[in-house]
């Protein structure tokens, strides 16, 4: 898809961090833009700060691991429009914990936005995308969905099968010749909300030599790329059609890792963590 103007394009989490970037990206290359964030007053301020009528934006709330809601969602933004194009899977939560003391309320809350919120936008808007004629699915997975981080089995088990299911659908898709496209997208780390909200157990101390909120903080000083570097960085794979888009240079060098070590890394983070516990 080289041309945004007067697609129709959906995004999730679009309240703020990329989800905001992206709808802003859009629409000033002319796109019609239908927003959800189960983050109210968060989606008023994207819709304020587009400042586009109804003929191009439409917003609403939505639980992405509702299923129902998310098929309902779909159907209402075709009635809006008229059609399609684009579905950015988007909205995404943390959580740290280790797999012995994570409960499954929180491992299945976890799963159900970051891994089922996507199948869900997919298979509700697919059929809409094809009507089109011209259609692009947009799946973010993550840097954490091409390596194991510990304290991170949840969100590892959540993007690495994004990572899967996009890759399966884009093989899927280029057999049907349907003019639908899927690309992965694995940010590394973006400055977004997202550690603030996470949950973290008390567990993870045991690990990382840090209590939660620490956790939180030392996380955050990982994140390198703005949210408008990796909406920019996103929009160029679509227009090229990338089957996936690394995102920042930490994203690149944990890529490049992975394939050089791709079980030997292991070994070294379990050594670099050690080596930073005793500091």
């Amino acid at each position: 898809m080289k041309n945004f103007k007067d697609k129709v394009a959906v995004i999730t989490g679009a309240g703020s961090g990329i989800g905001r970037a992206l709808a802003q990206e859009l629409a000033s290359a002319g796109a019609k833009l239908a927003l959800s964030d189960i983050n109210e007053a968060g989606l008023k301020e994207t819709a304020d700060l587009l400042g586009l009528g109804e003929d191009r934006l439409m917003i609403r709330k939505l639980d992405v691991a509702d299923r129902q809601a998310f098929y309902d969602f779909a159907d209402d933004v075709v009635n809006h429009f008229g059609y399609a194009n684009m579905i950015f899977n988007n909205a995404g939560v943390a959580l740290g914990a280790t797999v012995e003391k994570m409960n499954y309320d929180d491992f299945e809350w976890l799963m159900n936005i970051n891994f089922w919120g996507v199948v869900y936008g997919t298979k509700a808007f697919l059929p809409y995308l094809k009507e089109a004629g011209e259609g692009h699915i947009i799946n973010v997975s993550s840097v954490f969905g091409l390596i194991g981080i510990p304290t991170q089995s949840a969100y590892n088990a959540a993007k690495f099968a994004v990572r899967g299911f996009t890759e399966s659908l884009r093989l899927e898709l280029e057999m049907e010749q349907c003019g639908v496209s899927a690309t992965s997208i694995h940010p590394g780390g973006i400055k977004t909300n997202i550690a603030k909200a996470a949950r973290i157990s008390d567990d993870v101390a045991a690990i990382t030599g840090s209590d939660p909120e620490q956790s939180k903080a030392d996380f955050e000083k990982m994140f390198r790329t703005t949210p408008e570097e990796a909406a920019s960085t996103i929009l160029k794979g679509v227009r090229q059609n990338k089957r996936r888009v690394l995102i920042g240079s930490d994203a690149l060098a944990i890529d490049t890792m992975q394939r050089l070590m791709p079980t030997s890394y292991q070994r070294l983070m379990v050594m670099g963590q050690k080596f930073m516990n005793k500091k």
